[in-house]
């Protein structure tokens, strides 16, 4: 079975280059293309297509409002295509709060030859899509149930350590809205490209009652504060005597990424121990499910969340598999199981 892909965007040369490489795969056929949110509207009633792929910035009708409308009225899977900006990081992460699932970047210059050094990536990431859950408008906005709240924590030496991929900016602010200001410190590998991590831990900032920040190399790790790996570096938890310290690190991709969760997991498992608790959100690929294996293995408590509420269970589901998961539970008693295991 084909998937049917709708390409709006309101650069001709961006909608042909990307309806030549989707269209180079037999999975996927490109079944319209539109320059604005108002075709596209008509189009996506004549075509039904599976997904939808959408620039950020267009005429007539701004991609988030138009999004915001197609969230309430039809949901459906939606890829964003950003621009590598502070401006476009900072829409596309309003985008994916919006509910669309996932985003891929355009390079400023020769977006031509950008485009096309990653057509496998262009082309799993529809895929990875069209399988997704999208959320409905009212989903997207709903914050976590004031009962799922537990109370303070007192013990100060736990580290939580978090890895999510696809739909795992909404999955982690769900996690970090519920955690109360003096919790044991998080860390956290969320797959993002370099200019989009520093907003995205600004926005996070905003709406969990810790302090969260982009981690810093040497950086000391404590509770109340979460730390989220910049887009271009592996973040690592090392210790010294009795404290802990972020580590950044430039080394190779691994699972394709930097920041690689794994990578973190293993830190996490020869630095903390047992003191580590761990959770491995919604994401495509494997990427964290053999570190969080190591991590039960050594019985440290570990979580993944489930096939229900994950956008997409690649990662989650691996870690199932695995039998790396502790627990299975949905996204909202994920935040109440880690602070339970930590007192």
């Amino acid at each position: 079975m084909t998937i049917k892909v709708l390409i709006v965007d309101d650069s001709a040369l961006v909608r042909g280059v990307l309806s030549e490489i989707l269209s180079a795969d037999p999975q996927i056929e490109v079944v319209g293309t539109a320059s604005d949110p108002l075709i596209a509207r008509d189009k996506i009633k004549q075509l039904n297509p599976d997904v939808l792929t959408l620039d950020v910035e267009m005429p007539r009708m701004d991609g988030l409002t138009f999004l915001d409308n197609l969230m309430r009225l039809r949901p459906m899977p939606v890829l964003m295509v950003s621009s590598l900006t502070e401006r476009g990081a900072e829409i596309t992460l309003q985008a994916l709060e919006l509910g669309a699932v996932d985003f891929v970047t355009k390079p400023a210059l020769d977006v031509k030859a950008g485009l096309e050094a990653y057509a496998q990536t262009l082309r799993d990431k529809v895929k990875a899509v069209s399988r997704a859950r999208p959320r409905g408008r009212s989903d997207a906005a709903r914050p976590p149930a004031a009962s799922t709240r537990p109370r303070a924590l007192r013990t100060t030496e736990k580290i939580i350590a978090i890895g999510a991929s696809t739909g795992g900016t909404e999955a982690i602010k769900n996690v970090l809205s519920a955690m109360p200001p003096d919790a044991p410190a998080i860390v956290i590998t969320q797959h993002i490209p370099a200019m989009f991590s520093a907003p995205f831990a600004a926005r996070m900032d905003r709406c969990s009652p810790m302090s969260v920040c982009e981690a810093r190399d040497g950086q000391q790790i404590v509770p109340g504060h979460v730390y989220i790996a910049p887009g271009s570096h592996h973040l690592l938890v090392e210790r010294s005597g009795a404290r802990y310290y972020c580590r950044l690190s430039d080394a190779p991709p691994q699972n394709r990424h930097r920041p690689s969760v794994d990578v973190m997991f293993r830190s996490v498992l020869d630095h903390v121990g047992t003191n580590a608790v761990a959770a491995l959100l919604t994401g495509m690929g494997e990427d964290g499910a053999r570190g969080l294996l190591a991590l039960r293995e050594l019985g440290a408590h570990t979580i993944a969340q489930d096939e229900a509420t994950s956008v997409v269970w690649g990662m989650p589901g691996a870690a199932v598999r695995m039998n790396a998961a502790e627990r299975v539970l949905p996204l909202e008693q994920i935040a109440a199981q880690l602070l339970e295991w930590t007192r």
